[in-house]
């Protein structure tokens, strides 16, 4: 596993800082390391992210050149085009279902547009910022989940939008969420690549605004001032539409009395789901149209090129291109449509076969981020603790998760510490849910420095760290932020908690409670194959060994 990791890094690098490397075999080679790693990673690297980084890469592989195999670089193929759609296609589905989750999960608080009112302090691992965050007042955070609606499911339909400045406008509306979900949340690497998926909206002329080498898009067939015109009445359509949409179905208003914005939503469960029901193949209709539009485009882009040999070579890198891409797009909608199963029952039979055949290489997934809000009633956490008499304990404090109340959030993305997101999961239930947090414990008695340094990097900073604990125990607790001073200063302690039950009972190396559980999971040590002396005959050779 070290040395997977250590080729992805190098390989990842390469591609970074050498042009030649962004090959597509390179990012095949990628994929197929990361996809190694996700399948033995188990509930560690069983995230959407990671999910989203394979596709993501797969898809690498289709839009990057074949540098490696030719003599010469090729910058720009008349089927770029296609490979990239995907990646536009994917972020649709990514923020659409995203969106829809929250309501189709029935949450109250998604409905009620309370979520954010508990989002920030319940999260995995907040940020510094979360905590501020928090503490705005609940009208702010009420619009603020009307904006995440209209954000993750109004506006994901202008992706495909023929005019350039709604999709300019589409992509600065996902940024924006996604840099103030990098402010108060650490989100890893999740929020980069949404960002990074979201470049697909963008065309060159825009990127040579940001790096000063902006180019003068070719003329259309149209008169400039009709088309601009058009163009504009066409523009002030749709803001109009999301405007009078927002304000109708989330209940918008003015009060003056509290000089504050009222929201609520006005739309009942039985109405969504009709509405999304109707709307869910002509979505897919949409995407298929603008496919279609791209590889028209393509295929005249081939046409114009000179030269019979060579346009014929494009053209069968064009109907390749328009197979493989043609493909991917029936595989993505056996996910995106489990939001709506009506809808899922009506696709072809063959795609769910072809889906069902490739699903365990995670080539196109179903996406759903904060499907429910949890922690409502105060954010449960795990607290470890050890001893070495069993009657004085000493909390085991992580890098990350909140533990000592008067340490602030940490800032690690884009890093994700595994252990302790999953000690955020592990709080959600009983022990019994995360057999892994047995084997957990099962180490920490036994002193693996491997496991020590998951929690403390910094061996000194671990109580611990001179002999293991004899004895080792998790309480429940119940944690919330912190209210703000009225001098706007940071604040001493930045945690309140309460304590709940016992997550896990007083366990020790040889313990009956402990060994019944190792043997419960499967997990305890297997011991090592010894040869009796006895049973050895030496021969030809070779040693041969009875088996007991």
């Amino acid at each position: 596993m070290e040395l997977l990791c250590l080729l992805g890094v190098l390989a990842s690098f390469g591609a970074l800082v050498c042009d030649r490397l962004r090959d597509a075999l390179v990012f095949l080679l990628l994929w197929a390391l990361y996809l190694s790693l996700y399948q033995v990673g188990q509930v560690f690297l069983y995230f959407q992210w990671d999910s989203l980084l394979l596709e993501i890469g797969f898809l690498a592989v289709l839009v990057a050149p074949l540098h490696l195999l030719k003599w010469r670089s090729t910058a720009w193929r008349p089927h770029d085009g296609l490979p990239f759609w995907l990646m536009r296609w994917l972020l649709f589905r990514l923020m659409f279902a995203s969106g829809v989750v929250k309501l189709t999960s029935r949450c109250p608080t998604w409905w009620g547009l309370t979520a954010l009112t508990y989002h920030y302090e319940t999260q995995c691992i907040p940020t510094p910022a979360a905590w501020y965050a928090h503490q705005l007042p609940v009208w702010f955070q009420k619009l603020s989940v009307v904006a995440t609606y209209v954000i993750e499911i109004a506006v994901p339909p202008l992706f495909f939008a023929p005019i350039r400045r709604l999709r300019l406008f589409a992509f600065y509306c996902q940024v924006l969420l996604q840099v103030l979900i990098i402010l108060t949340g650490n989100y890893n690497f999740f929020n980069l690549l949404t960002i990074v998926l979201a470049f697909s909206l963008l065309d060159d002329e825009h990127v040579g605004l940001w790096l000063g080498r902006s180019r003068k898009r070719h003329g259309t067939a149209w008169p400039p001032s009709l088309s601009s015109f058009l163009s504009g009445l066409v523009e002030l359509t749709v803001y109009g539409l999301l405007l009078y949409g927002t304000v109708l179905y989330f209940g918008l208003g003015i009060n003056w009395e509290k000089q504050h914005i009222e929201s609520k939503i006005a739309f009942t469960y039985h109405e969504f789901m009709q509405w999304l029901k109707t709307v869910m193949l002509p979505l897919i209709g949409l995407g298929l149209l603008s496919l279609g539009w791209e590889i028209l485009s393509s295929m005249y882009r081939c046409a114009c090129i000179r030269g019979f040999l060579w346009k014929l070579w494009a053209v069968l890198q064009w109907a390749i291109f328009t197979i493989a891409t043609l493909g991917m797009f029936g595989l993505s909608l056996v996910p995106f449509t489990y939001i709506e199963h009506e809808s899922n029952g009506k696709l072809w039979p063959s795609l769910h076969q072809l889906f069902g055949a490739v699903d365990r290489y995670q080539l196109a997934n179903s996406y759903g981020l904060f499907r429910r809000m949890t922690g409502v009633g105060g954010r449960p956490e795990v607290v470890l603790e050890g001893s070495y008499d069993g009657e004085h304990w000493t909390e085991i404090e992580f890098m990350y998760k909140p533990g000592n109340v008067s340490a602030a959030p940490p800032l690690v993305a884009p890093h994700q510490p595994r252990l302790d997101w999953q000690m955020w999961f592990a709080a959600l239930g009983p022990h019994a849910h995360s057999p892994w947090f047995t084997s957990f414990v099962y180490r920490l008695l036994q002193g693996k420095e491997e496991v020590i340094r998951l929690i403390q990097v910094d061996e000194s900073n671990y109580p611990f760290s001179a002999q293991p604990p004899t004895y080792l125990r998790a309480q429940l607790y119940k944690y919330w932020f912190t209210e703000s001073s009225s001098k706007g200063e940071p604040p001493q302690q930045w945690w309140r908690r309460q304590h709940v039950e016992q997550f896990y009972p007083t366990v020790s190396l040889g313990d009956p409670t402990l060994d019944a559980l190792l043997s419960q999971y499967g997990l305890k040590d297997k011991s090592p194959l010894k040869r009796p002396a006895e049973a050895e005959e030496k021969g030809e050779g070779r040693v041969r060994t009875t088996k007991k």
